[in-house]
């Protein structure tokens, strides 16, 4: 074999190692379990989120999700929506400190939900989305990291529960993150609808009674020239009077 057919040989072996290695590292970038808002996930808020799972195996389906729900920054309301061709089961459990929800103190918060599938589940090359309704969110973190595990049809679990690390590269098996914005004025949307209605109704008010207050000076104004109209009618009467009293003198 000559010099030139061996250098070859090491290019292209080369060449599919450093191939082989871009698509494994590359594999969790695409194919994890991921969670993103319809719309935004405001601090202190509610929001509706999707799971959003893609199957990443050729000769497996996946049949069941499970996530898990942070005890760190518990959630009172978390409400799953049906999706067609899974069974869903939530989980509560106790919480080690009680928080507060519309004056209502709550000492159990859900702590995981499970899809299984009833057939066959996500197919290779599909992916599935599992829309749940949160809240409230926290207002004093930037993020909520759900972690999640992933069955296949030949029992295999992938387990996405490693949490992204700023600044550092991407683990190998991440787990869902929800990234919070800032509420609107500290509160979210429903109080700034809120503070917009009552703005509105006290413009309202407001325009309602200086409304009345024309209305009121205006007719104190006619009943005044009323007044003064009979009393110089009345003078002109009694004037009237004394000048044909006097021309029949």
């Amino acid at each position: 074999m000559s010099v030139m057919n061996r250098q070859l040989k090491r290019v292209a072996a080369a060449g599919a190692v450093a191939a082989s290695a871009v698509l494994v590292l590359s594999a969790p970038a695409f194919a994890h379990v991921s969670v993103q808002p319809q719309g935004e996930a405001a601090k202190g808020g509610f929001a509706t989120v999707n799971f959003k799972v893609p199957n990443e195996r050729d000769d497996a389906s996946t049949t069941k999700l499970e996530v898990s729900f942070p005890t760190d920054h518990p959630l009172a309301s978390v409400m799953p929506q049906p999706v067609d061709g899974w069974d869903v089961k939530v989980t509560e459990s106790k919480l080690d400190k009680p928080i507060e929800m519309h004056g209502e103190k709550i000492d159990e918060a859900v702590s995981k939900v499970t899809w299984t599938a009833d057939d066959k589940g996500i197919e290779p090359g599909t992916f599935q989305q599992f829309p749940v309704s949160v809240g409230a969110l926290p207002e004093d973190a930037d993020q909520v990291v759900f972690k999640a595990l992933q069955t296949y049809s030949d029992k295999e679990v992938v387990r996405w529960i490693e949490e992204p690390q700023e600044g550092a590269p991407e683990p190998e098996s991440p787990a869902p993150v929800l990234k919070l914005t800032e509420a609107a004025d500290g509160h979210g949307h429903g109080a700034a609808a809120d503070k917009a209605s009552d703005d509105a109704k006290s413009g309202e008010g407001a325009t309602e009674q200086a409304a009345s207050d024309s209305s009121d000076g205006l007719a104190r104004g006619l009943g005044v020239a009323g007044i003064l109209v009979g009393a110089a009618g009345v003078a002109f009467g009694v004037l009237a009077g004394r000048r044909r009293g006097e021309s029949a003198s």
